[in-house]
């Protein structure tokens, strides 16, 4: 039985084969430790693309918005950027709490 076994490994075709697959496993220039990084950043990039192209979507929407909406246009500036109109005073409040409480 242990010879058999034996036989096997020191067989030539299982010595280049085992041979060839830790070769390409481990010290090839495309070894799986690189693959498995660049398909990692792939998946990355991926998930990078899909949040621009809601971010590029959204802003798209806002724009036509903004365009044909007077008042939406203002809310904006007036949230957003803490515009006034002439003769007005803006308060701002600040919540200083938000992160104090259990949710």
């Amino acid at each position: 039985m242990i010879k058999k076994i034996l036989r096997i490994f020191i067989n030539k075709y299982f010595v280049v084969t085992m041979a060839f697959i830790v070769w390409m496993g481990f010290f090839d220039s495309d070894n799986m430790l690189n693959r498995k990084k660049l398909n990692d950043k792939l998946n990355s990039l991926k998930m990078e693309k899909q949040f621009f192209l809601n971010e590029i979507r959204n802003d798209s929407i806002l724009t036509v918005k903004l365009q044909n909406d007077s008042l939406a246009l203002e809310k904006l500036a007036r949230e957003k950027y803490q515009m006034k109109k002439d003769r007005e005073d803006v308060f701002l409040v600040l919540d200083t709490t938000a992160g104090q409480h259990p949710q």
